[in-house]
C-alpha cells in the first residue's frame, strides 16, 4: 500500500520562502525604492517583483531541484539596466530570516548576480497537467503594493495539473482573523504593527493562517469560512481595478442576491485569504472581455485556501478552475467564491445577470 504523500516539506518551505519575500518587499515599499517599469502588458513592476522573484525559486530549487515553476517575471529588464539589476541584487543580498536553521531550509543566500538571473529566469515553465510545477507571483496586486493598499505573495504547488499546496502572505492584511472587512480595506494599508499574515492549506489537510515573522514561523491556527444561512448578510469582494473585473455586473449580482452591505475593493489574492478567514464572504472576478484569460499565479493559491477552509470556488459557470492547461486559465471564465452552502446561488446569480447582458456564451 503507498502512503499518501503529506507534503509537509513542501509547506514549510513554501511557508518560509514567503516569509522572506514579504520582509524583502516591505522593505523595499517602506523605503520608498519602488521604482515603477513597464512590461508588455504596460502593469507596473517593481524591483521587489523581481527581487521576491529570485529569493522563492532559490529557495525552491535547492530543495526541490526537479520541480518546474510558472513565474510572473523573467530577467530581460534587469539584464538591460545595470542600475536596476544593482538594486535588485542589493536588496535580494541583503534579505534573510533572523532564524539560522530557517536559512538553511531555504538554501542560504544566493551567492552571486548571475545566480540570481538564473533563479527568476528558471520561472519559465509553461505549466500543464504532468508533474510538479510551482504557480509564484512575487507581487500580486502590483498597483495596491504602490499606494500602500493590498498586495500578496503567492505560491501554490500544482501536481499533474491538482493544486495541493497553496501560501500567501499578506503584509497589510490585521493578523487577526476576527477582524471584520469595511470598504476602507483596500484602500490605506501599512504593515505595522498588528499587521502581516501567512496562510496556507494543503489539500486534504486544513487551511492555517499565522503572523508573518522575520524569523521562525510563528504558530498558526485554523482558519474557515464563515458561516451564514442568508446571503443578504454576506460582505461582498471585489478587485479595485475597473479593468480586472466588471464592477457594473458585480453591482447588479449583488443587487440580485439581496446584498446591501457596500462592496469592499482591495487588490490580489488577499480577497481569498479574507473570505477564507470569514473577514468576507464572497468574492467575484468577473470577465471584461471575451479575449482575457486569467493567469494560474494570481489564483492557485487562493483557491486551494478557500476551499480547504469550506469554500467553493469556480468559474461563471460554476465549472471548477482548470489550472492543468498551460500558464493561464484557459477553459474557464471568472471566477466565483463563496460558502459551499450557498455557493450555487451566488453561481445562479451570476449566470442571470450575464445572460440578461447577452453574455450567456460565457
Amino acid at each position: 500500500m503507498v502512503t499518501p504523500h503529506n507534503y509537509s516539506q513542501e509547506l514549510q518551505v513554501a511557508l518560509l520562502a514567503v516569509q522572506r519575500a514579504t520582509i524583502l518587499t516591505t522593505r523595499v515599499f517602506h523605503e520608498k525604492a519602488k521604482g515603477a517599469i513597464s512590461k508588455d502588458d504596460k502593469s507596473p513592476v517593481t524591483i521587489g517583483d523581481f527581487g521576491a522573484q529570485a529569493l522563492i525559486i532559490h529557495a525552491l530549487k535547492k530543495n526541490f531541484p526537479s520541480d518546474s515553476v510558472v513565474g510572473e517575471e523573467d530577467s530581460d529588464a534587469l539584464r538591460k539596466d545595470d542600475g536596476l539589476r544593482k538594486q535588485v541584487w542589493d536588496l535580494v543580498q541583503s534579505t534573510s530570516l533572523n532564524d539560522a536553521q530557517s536559512e538553511e531550509v531555504l538554501g542560504g543566500p544566493i551567492k552571486s548576480e548571475n545566480d540570481m538571473l538564473e533563479a527568476i529566469d528558471a520561472g519559465n515553465s509553461s505549466g500543464g497537467a504532468q508533474g510538479r510545477i510551482w504557480a509564484l507571483d512575487p507581487i500580486d496586486g502590483t498597483k495596491g503594493f504602490l499606494r500602500g493598499g493590498q498586495y500578496a505573495v503567492c505560491l501554490a504547488l500544482m501536481v499533474d495539473g491538482d493544486v495541493k499546496v497553496g501560501v500567501l502572505g499578506c503584509p497589510n492584511l490585521p493578523v487577526s482573523d476576527s477582524e471584520p472587512l469595511d470598504e476602507n480595506a483596500g484602500k490605506h494599508a501599512d504593515s505595522g504593527e498588528g499587521k502581516g499574515v501567512l496562510f496556507a492549506a494543503v489539500q486534504g489537510s486544513k487551511a492555517t493562517s499565522q503572523p508573518l515573522s522575520k524569523g521562525a514561523l510563528a504558530s498558526s491556527q485554523a482558519i474557515s469560512m464563515r458561516s451564514i444561512s442568508d446571503l443578504t448578510q454576506a460582505t461582498f469582494c471585489e478587485s479595485v481595478e475597473a479593468g480586472h473585473s466588471s464592477h457594473g455586473d458585480q453591482a447588479a449580482i449583488a443587487k440580485k442576491l439581496g446584498i446591501t452591505r457596500p462592496s469592499v475593493r482591495m487588490d490580489s489574492q488577499a480577497k481569498y485569504a479574507s473570505i477564507a478567514r470569514g473577514a468576507g464572504d464572497v468574492y467575484l472576478r468577473l470577465p471584461v472581455s471575451e479575449s482575457y484569460q486569467e493567469k494560474i499565479w494570481d489564483h492557485a493559491a487562493g483557491d486551494l485556501i478557500v476551499r480547504v477552509a469550506g469554500g467553493m470556488v469556480t468559474d461563471v459557470k460554476g465549472e471548477r478552475l482548470d489550472f492543468s492547461v498551460g500558464r493561464t486559465l484557459a477553459k474557464n471564465k471568472g471566477v466565483v467564491a463563496a460558502p459551499a452552502a450557498l455557493h450555487a446561488q451566488v453561481v445562479e446569480a451570476v449566470k442571470s445577470v450575464l445572460e440578461n447582458k447577452g453574455k450567456s456564451e460565457l
